[in-house]
Parts: C-alpha cells; sequence; structure tokens
C-alpha cells in the first residue's frame, strides 16, 4: 500500500493532567516543546486544546495565539488544528479562536453521551461553528462518536456547509459513545467509500483502544490519531513517556503495513489544506 499515511498527535487535550502522568504538557512551552517532538517523530497535524496555569481547561484566544505562533515557529509546514470540544467552553465560546485561521478546527455535527454528561452540540452551534469555519478558511476534522454524526457530516459537506475537503474521524472507546469495535469500524470504512468517496477518513482510539485502531486504520488505508490526550499509557504498567512515543508506535505500524508516514507537504495535498500565505 503506497497512500501515505497521515499521522495526527492529539497532544494535550482537557481531561488528563500531571498527576495522571507527568509527560502531559500543559503549559505552552511545554506543548510546543512536545509537538515538535511528535512533528520529528512522524506527525504532521497538531491536534491542539489550552489550559490555564493550573491545568483547568479554557478556550482562550491569547492563549490559542501563542501556541499557534510557537508551532508555527519551531514546527515549520505542520498542519495546527485547533479544537472546538465542549469540554473547554460552552456555546460560541467554542469557536472564539476560529478568527485566528488556523489551518483545521475540529468539529462535531451532533451530541452523544460521555462517560459522566452529555457532549451537547446543538444544531444551531454546529451551524454556527460551521459558518465560522466557512468564513475563516478553516478545514474542520468532523469527530465522529456515533454513526449520525459521520452521515450528518457527509449531508453537511454535500451541501457546501463545510469548508474544504470532508475529512473525518472515528472517534471509538470513549465511555457511553462507540466502543472500539472491529464490525462497526468496518462498517465505518465501507460507508465511507460508497457515500464519500472522495473524502479521507481518520480514525482514534481512547485508552487501550489506541494502539488497536492506530492498527486497524493504517491497515485498511486510512489516517491515524495518537497522542497523550487519548491515551496517557504504553501499556497497562508503563506510563508513555511522551507524545513522540505514542507517535512512533503509529509509525512502526506504518512499516508494519509498508505504508510510507505522510510528510507535511504530502498531508497538506491530501487534505486539500495550503499553506497560509
Amino acid at each position: 500500500m503506497t497512500k501515505p499515511c497521515i499521522i495526527c498527535v492529539a497532544i494535550t487535550g482537557s481531561v488528563p493532567t500531571k498527576a495522571d502522568n507527568p509527560a502531559v504538557p500543559i503549559t505552552i512551552e511545554e506543548q510546543v516543546e512536545s509537538t515538535q517532538e511528535a512533528f520529528e517523530a512522524g506527525a504532521s497535524i497538531a491536534h491542539c486544546h489550552v489550559r490555564n496555569p493550573d491545568g483547568s481547561t479554557t478556550s482562550d484566544p491569547e492563549k490559542f495565539a501563542l501556541l499557534k505562533e510557537g508551532l508555527e515557529k519551531h514546527c515549520p509546514g505542520m498542519i495546527v488544528q485547533f479544537s472546538t470540544g465542549g469540554r473547554s467552553g460552552s456555546g460560541t465560546e467554542r469557536g472564539g479562536m476560529l478568527p485566528l485561521e488556523p489551518d483545521m478546527a475540529s468539529l462535531t455535527v451532533g451530541s452523544n453521551n460521555f462517560p459522566t454528561r452529555v457532549y451537547e452540540n446543538s444544531p444551531d452551534l454546529v451551524a454556527w461553528l460551521s459558518s465560522e469555519m466557512r468564513k475563516y478558511q478553516v478545514t474542520p476534522e468532523i469527530e465522529a462518536f456515533d454513526l449520525s454524526q459521520l452521515l450528518q457530516a457527509i449531508r453537511m459537506h454535500g451541501e457546501g456547509l463545510l469548508h474544504g475537503k470532508l475529512y473525518v474521524q472515528f472517534v471509538m472507546g470513549v465511555k457511553n459513545a462507540m466502543p472500539v469495535d472491529r464490525e462497526v469500524f468496518d462498517f465505518y470504512v465501507q460507508l465511507m467509500k460508497t457515500r464519500a468517496p472522495d473524502a479521507e477518513w481518520c480514525a482514534a482510539g481512547i485508552g487501550a483502544g489506541q494502539i488497536v485502531v492506530n492498527e486497524w486504520a493504517i491497515a485498511a488505508g486510512g489516517h491515524t490519531r495518537a497522542g497523550l490526550e487519548d491515551n496517557i499509557r504504553l501499556d497497562r504498567d508503563t506510563l508513555a513517556p511522551s507524545n513522540a512515543a505514542l507517535i512512533k508506535r503509529a509509525v512502526d505500524l506504518c512499516e508494519k503495513y509498508e505504508r510510507p508516514v505522510a510528510t507535511w507537504q504530502q498531508a497538506r495535498e491530501i487534505l486539500g489544506v495550503p499553506l497560509r500565505t
């Protein structure tokens, strides 16, 4: 299989803390350093959240601006993807960083259950976020936690409501949402082939499911995501020492299945995300 595999590093997220794993990068400086190591290991997309000094979550555009500046300086060409997820803010606060014009931003087009709460994405909020992404030419990465969200993304893209090329990520392993299930994964892949043949897809697994889903995605010709946001361990007894260590596992799987790891130039070409001038 000769198609390059795009590897996304989810560097921080909103949940893991240094008490869980001291390698979780919290400050902007830590995030930039950790991302640079992952970039050099093979990641071509950085999926970004920002935190307050005490480690709590935030959607502060000023912090996103500082992170974007640092990543563009130390990881030149890497695709910068901001999170508009619901753990870091509410309502339109979740898209307050989109005027910074990141290359990409995550977008979930429906609601579902999370471990202890409802991940709420109302139709009005989804419409607003997608319109802001079109306004600032930000390509969404659709984070699909169930089948309805995948189908909704395909519909929205067909109606011209999403900027750029359709890119869907299957998120598997969040408690109370879609589990790590091979039959479901295979169904998703086939659905993308039949309903959105010109789109690209990616898959991410949570916790111990990360390496499992990495392998499924790479073997099936898709793209994948790894990083401390989703998984803080190498195995049951070993904490991951860095984001780069988790990216290296995905790179090793690419070698196993004889797939080249996408450079940042190839990732931009595959996803239709040009360098901004």
